[in-house]
């Protein structure tokens, strides 16, 4: 009787299939030339760069703007603006969140609040700031109230998502309070906060040169988009917001970073 012979296993090749990164950076250079695509497309079928400027025409202008130390300073200036909201966003929700993970009747008594500054248009709080404060306080003003509900939230959820039975057997081994949440609540919550932060920064830069282009600061990126855009400078509107969302995605890969760090440490040897 002859033996039935089965064909060898197929086996995977080492280094056949490619790392995540470069799948990631092919995936984005592919979406982007699609982008850039449409919009040269757009570009060609309006054909009046005062409405829709074609990209090479953005990219020669933004050439132009980085010859100028005026376009550094504000840059600079909006970059600091950003980051100083965000720091404050991350301080006022981070701690409200806590507390209300810890306390609900905490978290009755602040639910209105943010309901009311969740409910509450941007626009309208910009604003408001502009009657309150000095111009080049009023983006950053504005990002800490949009960007405080956001992180309040998260940080509210993962301190309860903390597992009930490490806190009780916390408790059984009599550590402090403060221990049980340096210990076991805050490591539980780290994820969250992460993702909390990456979104507050995100939004933060919206909000913040949202604010430049109502309040006007002597160096902005929102006050250089606005003076173009009162010259009809189209072209030069969008160079100004190109820089714009260069910081938003320089934030963006750099979360990335402290997240894929996060992940390998958490990851089992």
């Amino acid at each position: 009787m002859a033996l039935e012979t089965q064909p060898p296993a197929r086996q995977s090749v080492p280094g056949r299939r490619l790392p995540a990164a470069a799948r990631r950076a092919g995936d984005l250079i592919l979406a982007s030339a699609v982008l850039l695509t449409l919009w040269k497309l757009g570009a060609l079928a309006v054909g009046k760069a005062i409405i829709l400027p074609a990209p090479e025409q953005v990219a020669a202008k933004f050439g132009e703007l980085l010859g100028d130390a005026r376009f550094y300073r504000a840059v600079g200036a909006t970059a600091l603006r950003g980051l100083s909201a965000f720091g404050l966003a991350m301080i006022l929700g981070s701690l409200s969140g806590f507390l209300a993970g810890l306390s609900r009747r905490f978290e009755g008594l602040l639910a209105p609040a943010l309901l009311v500054i969740r409910a509450t248009p941007v626009l309208a709080i910009i604003l408001l700031a502009l009657i309150w404060f000095p111009a080049g306080f009023v983006p950053v003003f504005s990002a800490v109230i949009m960007a405080v509900p956001i992180v309040s939230a998260e940080v509210s959820a993962a301190v309860r998502s903390v597992d009930p039975k490490l806190v009780e057997m916390a408790r059984l081994f009599r550590a402090s309070p403060a221990r049980i949440n340096l210990e076991v609540r805050l490591p539980s919550a780290l994820p969250h906060f992460l993702a909390a932060s990456r979104n507050a920064l995100g939004l933060a830069w919206k909000v913040v040169v949202a604010g430049e282009v109502m309040s006007q600061p002597p160096e902005a990126i929102g006050s250089g988009m606005q003076a173009a855009r009162v010259m009809l400078e189209t072209t030069e509107v969008f160079a100004w917001a190109a820089a714009g969302i260069l910081l938003c995605a320089l934030s963006d890969g750099l979360f990335d970073l402290i997240l894929q760090t996060y992940n390998r440490q958490r990851r089992p040897d």
